[in-house]
C-alpha cells in the first residue's frame, strides 16, 4: 500500500511539473513582435504622441475633434522670428497653467474650450516643445486649407472675425 500512495504522489507531482513546464512555454512573452523605438528618436516625439495626441491626434476628422491638431499649435506658437527658448517657455506656460489670457489660439478657446490642466513633468513639456520646433508635425488633410481659409480671414490673429466674442462690433 505504501508504494502504491508513493507511485500515486510521484505522479501527481510529476503531472503538476509537466503541466506547469508546458505552460510556461506557451505562455513565454514573443520578444519578436515587439518593435522597439530607435535609438537616435526624439523623446519628444514618443511623449507626444502618448500624451497629446488624445486630443490632439491628426487622423482625428476635422468634425471629430476635441483641441487642434498639434501642427495647429506649432503654426500659432511659432512665428518666423520666435526662437526655440521662446516657443519652449510659452508652450511650457501654456501647458502649466491653461487660460484665455495667455493663449495664442484664440478660435480654439472658442471652438474647444480652455485645455483642462494635466499634470505633465516639465522635463516631458520641454522635450515636447523641443521636438515640435524642430520637426515636422503630421498634419490632417484638411488642415492646411483650412489654415490658409483662417489666416485671409483675419482668424487667429485675435481680431474677434471668427464665430465667437467680439463679433459685429
Amino acid at each position: 500500500m505504501k508504494s502504491t500512495v508513493k507511485i500515486l504522489v510521484i505522479s501527481i507531482i510529476t503531472l503538476i511539473l509537466a503541466t506547469l513546464f508546458f505552460s510556461f512555454i506557451i505562455l513565454k512573452p514573443n520578444y519578436e513582435n515587439i518593435t522597439l523605438v530607435e535609438n537616435n528618436e526624439h523623446p519628444g516625439k514618443k511623449l507626444m504622441e502618448t500624451n497629446c495626441y488624445v486630443c490632439h491626434n491628426p487622423v482625428t476628422s476635422h468634425d471629430n475633434r476635441l483641441a487642434p491638431p498639434m501642427i495647429a499649435v506649432k503654426k500659432h506658437y511659432k512665428k518666423e522670428n520666435t526662437t526655440k527658448k521662446e516657443f519652449i517657455d510659452n508652450f511650457k506656460k501654456w501647458v502649466k497653467a491653461p487660460s484665455e489670457e495667455i493663449s495664442k489660439m484664440p478660435g480654439a478657446i472658442r471652438n474647444f474650450g480652455i485645455m483642462p490642466y494635466a499634470p505633465y513633468v516639465e522635463k516631458d513639456i520641454e522635450q515636447i516643445a523641443d521636438y515640435i520646433y524642430d520637426n515636422d508635425i503630421e498634419q490632417p488633410e484638411w488642415f492646411e486649407e483650412h489654415y490658409q481659409k483662417g489666416k485671409k480671414n483675419g482668424m487667429g490673429k485675435g481680431k474677434g472675425m471668427g464665430k465667437g466674442k467680439n463679433k459685429n462690433e
